[in-house]
């Protein structure tokens, strides 16, 4: 379980909604790439189809 201010999962969930995807896709998503961005290792991420291999070990 994940607690969330309630504006937080508002946002998130219109941001996804404008991405087409489910609101967790979207945290998923949006963790995912904060991970990349502060070069921490992602050692399993096989729900984006479109993070090669490659990408994931960073």
């Amino acid at each position: 379980m994940l607690r969330l201010d309630d504006g937080v999962f508002e946002a998130i969930e219109k941001w996804a909604n404008d991405d087409f995807r489910s609101v967790n896709g979207q945290m998923e998503w949006i963790l995912s790439q904060m991970l990349k961005q502060h070069k921490r290792k992602i050692k399993n991420l096989t729900s984006d189809p479109s993070t090669s291999s490659e990408e994931v070990e960073l």
